[in-house]
Formats: structure tokens, C-alpha cells, sequence
């Protein structure tokens, strides 16, 4: 495959087994997907179907019991703790459903705070421009108590955009939101892979927000029961009643 050819992620027979003897469990039987460069997924199912276990996994946050994952053509199996930490840094972004600010800070220094964590001193034109991306040029100097949750989870964006990461990830990105700011952070995601080519990776339950992907995967037991793609939210629901 030529560079353009590989995924942006991708696993290969992975499982994550947590526990032992009697209290096993599988959260993820042998996964085999790919997420394509410059492709927005929602992966959904069921409450202990894997999800969150599969976007750690593939965002390198934990390692598989067996199996591989790769961020483009780099495996991640055979790297150290701190080459896996400087890798997540430099190329890969992060958006929770707690936002995870840190309160002591204004925005335009929580925006920073990855540049500065890989001893990269950060240009105020940058961490400006972050903010200006996600609507909130004037909100530099305000600390996330003064910002709604809907303006703290474009913060959020912002601090996952500023390293220009080839894959964000997003884990119930907008589950502490109402419906007007969800959809702001939703335009924006969706914006990343129109604009600038980005690939997202996003679990959700609402069928609303997996509807701004371009396929949504459907896990159940920890495998693949199942994709849709180019999804409305009345099609994912009905998937969903279906996996239920």
C-alpha cells in the first residue's frame, strides 16, 4: 500500500480481556477495522458492547490482550511507554465528555497545554487561532468556570487541534451538552474531516450525533455486528432497537 493507501488507523485481530479465571471478560473477540484517512466514524452499541475499549485501544491509551494496532503504518505493540506517550502527544487528539480543562487556567493556556507538555513553547498567534477556529477568539482570557459547558467542550476541541493530529478521537463528545451546543461541537468535528482532512474517531449514543459521520459502526460482545454508512439518524436508531 502507498502512504495514502493506509488507514489512519487500523486493528488487526484484537482483544482486550479484563479480569481472570471466572471473572474474565472479553470487552473486544478478535476485532479486525480500519479507519481511512480523512473519514469521520461513529462507533455505537449497547452499554458494555466495547466502545470505549475499542477508541482506547486504537488511540493507544491501552494495550490489547493480543492482537496489533497501527497508527498509519506504526505499530504501536512493540513501543515503549514513553515512545507510546510521545506519539499520542505529536499525533493523535483527544475529546471527552468531561472536559477535562484544567480550572486554574484560562482557555488560551489550557489550549496550550499539549504544545508545552512536548516542550514546544507555544506562538500566542497559534493558541489564538485554535480558539478563533472553534468560535471563541474573545474567550482567550476566561478560565472554564466563566465558560458554559458547550463553550468549555470547544476549548476541548481547540487543545485537541492545536497539535494538528492526524486522528482525533471523541468519547461522548457531546453527552454533557444540550442540543444547541452539541451541535456546535458536532459542525466542528465535521468540519475537521471536510476542511482540513482530519480522521475522527467519535463514540456516541445519540443517533442525532452519529448521523454527522460518514459510516457509523455498530459493535455487540465486543465484534463488529454491523455498519452504516452515509447514516441518518432514523436508520441508526432503528440499527440500534435492533441490536438491543
Amino acid at each position: 500500500m502507498t502512504t495514502d493507501e493506509v488507514p489512519a488507523v487500523w486493528l488487526r485481530a484484537v482483544r482486550k480481556v479484563f479480569g481472570a479465571g471466572s471473572a474474565e471478560v472479553a470487552a473486544l473477540a478478535g476485532l479486525d477495522v480500519e479507519f481511512p484517512r480523512g473519514s469521520f466514524t461513529a462507533v455505537m452499541g449497547p452499554s458494555g458492547s466495547g466502545k470505549s475499549t475499542l477508541l482506547r485501544c486504537a488511540a493507544g491509551l491501552e494495550r490489547p490482550t493480543s492482537g496489533e494496532v497501527f497508527l498509519g503504518d506504526t505499530p504501536l505493540g512493540g513501543l515503549s511507554e514513553t515512545r507510546l506517550t510521545v506519539l499520542r502527544r505529536e499525533r493523535i487528539g483527544f475529546v471527552f465528555q468531561a472536559f477535562n480543562l484544567l480550572p486554574f487556567l484560562d482557555a488560551e493556556r489550557n489550549v496550550a497545554l499539549p504544545l508545552l507538555l512536548a516542550g514546544r513553547p507555544p506562538h500566542r498567534r497559534d493558541t489564538a487561532a485554535a480558539l478563533a477556529a472553534v468560535g471563541l477568539a474573545e474567550r482567550g482570557r476566561h478560565r472554564p468556570a466563566e465558560l458554559s459547558g458547550g463553550q468549555q467542550q470547544r476549548v476541548a476541541v481547540a487543545r485537541a487541534l492545536i497539535t494538528r493530529p492526524e486522528v482525533l478521537f471523541a468519547d461522548e463528545p457531546t453527552g454533557n451538552l444540550d442540543s444547541a451546543a452539541g451541535r456546535t461541537v458536532l459542525d466542528l468535528l465535521r468540519s475537521m474531516v471536510d476542511d482540513r482532512g482530519q480522521t475522527v474517531v467519535m463514540v456516541t449514543h445519540d443517533p442525532l450525533a452519529a448521523a454527522y459521520a460518514d459510516r457509523v459502526l455498530f459493535l455487540r460482545d465486543g465484534i463488529i455486528a454491523g455498519e452504516l454508512l452515509r447514516p441518518s439518524a432514523r436508520a441508526v436508531a432503528e440499527r440500534m432497537a435492533a441490536l438491543s
